[in-house]
């Protein structure tokens, strides 16, 4: 009996191993080393208030705003009126207590279905396309791409990212200020303020239920072991760059869905980019993207993807990927 326990384990630990290893290659001759930035000649310009075409700015150009804010948008027609309400409220009430704040605000459709570009375009009628400008995606790259695509179009010296439903209280912007200076001197100008939900998990964990519990967990287990060390909260859409930071991570991304965080964050600790996680007013809205199972089945295979792909070598670190 003892014999035939000691084959079975033998037996599993090889299955296990030859599981591993065919995920391994199938990780490794489906990547590309560095990520393919291709973007569509549609999705070099954006509309002025007046409906002209104009080409969109560079990250890589001189910064010519203090702040940059990449709202990512599918299909939000109705949940992105009221987190602009508030942001541009915010920011205009900002700079008219000080004249030398400058701001824009950056709507990527991610190929929305519905009239989301529509609807953000009335803010860049009334505000001024130096303050809103809107850029349609030609098709869905999902949130990370999105992000990606409004950051490498931004001008400020500091870029915010921040979802279209609210969920975040949008003055909070202050506190990721005052944690990125507090990480100061930057090396090489680089710093991340990282927005938090883990200060509010007792709560929300009282309001699910006990499958989204394990799942929460499992996720939270998979990317500390796998991933990124030191940071609870990975997911929290509100997360604050330096100009050079947001370049650096974002030109070298390849997961463009949900567990883009991850690897965003994975890529800053490889380059050692001083990173602070702060706490900040979380309220969860009606109408999430995320598919329950399904998406963090997504997202699991996403990590293990990531880790295995760094580890082989299959995507490597070290240059930047280049828009084309």
């Amino acid at each position: 009996m003892i014999a035939l326990l000691l084959q079975l384990a033998v037996l599993g630990v090889a299955l296990a191993a030859a599981a591993l290893t065919l995920i391994s290659f199938v990780a490794f001759i489906t990547a590309t080393k560095m990520p393919h930035l291709h973007q569509h000649e549609e999705e070099k310009f954006f509309l002025n208030a007046k409906g002209q075409k104009e080409t969109l700015p560079s990250v890589w150009d001189s910064p010519t705003k203090q702040l940059s804010v990449v709202v990512p948008s599918y299909n939000e027609e109705k949940r992105l009126p009221v987190m602009m309400d508030e942001a541009l409220g915010y920011l205009e009430k900002r700079q008219k207590q000080d004249p030398t704040f400058t701001y824009e605000v950056i709507v990527v459709d991610d190929g929305s279905k519905d009239q989301t570009s529509k609807v953000a375009f009335k803010y860049c009628q009334k505000y001024g396309s130096d303050k809103v400008r809107v850029i349609t995606l030609v098709k869905n790259r999902g949130k990370g791409g999105a992000i990606r695509m409004g950051i490498f179009s931004s001008r400020g010296e500091k870029i915010l990212m921040a979802d279209a439903d609210g969920a975040t209280q949008f003055p909070d912007i202050e506190k990721l200020e005052k944690g990125l200076n507090d990480l100061q001197p930057w090396p090489e100008q680089m710093a991340i303020a990282c927005g938090s939900r883990a200060h509010l998990e007792k709560e929300s964990i009282a309001q699910r239920s006990y499958f989204r519990t394990l799942l929460m967990y499992g996720f939270h287990f998979l990317v500390w072991f796998l991933c990124v060390k030191g940071i609870r909260d990975t997911q929290c859409g509100f997360k604050l760059f330096t100009r050079e930071a947001a370049s650096r991570t974002f030109s070298s991304l390849h997961i463009e869905r949900w567990a883009f965080d991850v690897e965003l964050l994975y890529i800053a600790q490889f380059f050692k980019i001083p990173i602070a996680e702060i706490a900040v007013n979380w309220t969860e809205i009606e109408g999430s993207k995320l598919v329950p199972f399904w998406s963090w089945l997504q997202m699991g295979k996403d990590l293990l993807f990531i880790r295995l792909r760094y580890l082989t070598g299959a995507w490597r670190l070290g240059q930047t990927g280049k828009m084309n």
